[in-house]
C-alpha cells in the first residue's frame, strides 16, 4: 500500500471517529444547495482535536512537496479552510493569503487577503470538494491578480464528475487526503454502515441533486 493510501485511509478513520462526518442513509442532511445527502462532512472539527489537525497540517505539507514542489505562497479558501492554510504555510515556512467568496463591499475591496504579488506561485488548501465551483472562484481570484496557481489540495472530495469537469476545465490539478470512495470502505471495516447500504451511497454521488425525491 503506498503512502497516498494510507494516508487517505487513516483521514477518512479519523473523520469518522470524530463523527466529522456523519452517514445517515433513513434520515437524509438537506445541503444549502437543497440536495438532499447521506453524508455529511464538516472537517472544521478536526481543529479541535491537536493531534488530528497536527497529522493533517503533515499530510497536506507532504501532497504540496510532492506534487507540486516549492512556492511561494499558501492560499486558504474562506472561511472552512483558512485555518489549515494557515498551518500548512507556518509548516512550510511560507507566507499565507485567503480568499473571500468574493471582493469586500467596503474598505480596500479585497478578495484576497494579504500580502502577495503577480508572478508569485500559490497553492490553494481547501476543506472540502463538492461541486468545485465555489473552490475554483478562489483560484480565479488569485489568477485576477496575477499568480500562478500550481493546484489545490482539499481534506476530502465527493467525487462528483462534475467537479472533475470543473476542475479539467479550470485547468486545475487537485490532489486530496481522502475521498467519498474511500470513507464507505472505512465505514463499513468500522461497522459504521453494513454492505447493502453501500449501493444507495453510491447511487447518491452518481445523481445527487434528484436522490431522495
Amino acid at each position: 500500500m503506498s503512502h497516498k493510501e494510507q494516508t487517505a485511509n487513516k483521514v477518512a478513520e479519523l473523520l469518522l471517529q470524530i463523527q466529522a462526518v456523519k452517514l445517515n442513509k433513513k434520515e437524509p442532511f438537506t445541503w444549502a444547495s437543497g440536495w438532499k445527502s447521506p453524508i455529511y462532512c464538516d472537517n472544521r472539527k478536526t481543529l479541535s482535536y491537536p493531534k488530528i489537525r497536527t497529522y493533517i497540517r503533515q499530510e497536506f505539507a507532504n501532497i504540496i512537496l510532492d506534487e507540486f514542489g516549492d512556492v511561494d505562497v499558501i492560499a486558504g479558501v474562506a472561511t472552512g479552510a483558512i485555518a489549515n492554510g494557515a498551518l500548512v504555510a507556518e509548516q512550510l515556512g511560507k507566507p499565507f493569503v485567503y480568499v473571500r467568496p468574493d471582493k469586500k463591499k467596503h474598505g480596500m475591496g479585497n478578495q484576497v487577503e494579504g500580502a502577495i504579488s503577480a508572478g508569485q506561485t500559490v497553492v490553494v488548501i481547501e476543506d472540502l470538494i463538492s461541486t468545485g465551483g465555489s473552490s475554483l472562484k478562489a483560484v480565479d481570484a488569485l489568477r485576477e491578480i496575477g499568480c500562478e496557481v500550481k493546484g489545490m489540495v482539499a481534506i476530502f472530495t465527493y467525487g462528483f464528475k462534475v467537479a472533475e469537469d470543473n476542475f479539467k476545465q479550470a485547468k486545475v490539478r487537485l490532489e486530496t487526503l481522502t475521498s467519498y470512495n474511500t470513507l464507505i470502505e472505512q465505514a463499513i471495516e468500522a461497522k459504521s454502515i453494513v454492505k447493502g447500504d453501500v449501493e444507495s451511497l453510491q447511487e447518491w454521488r452518481m445523481n445527487p441533486s434528484e436522490w431522495g425525491k
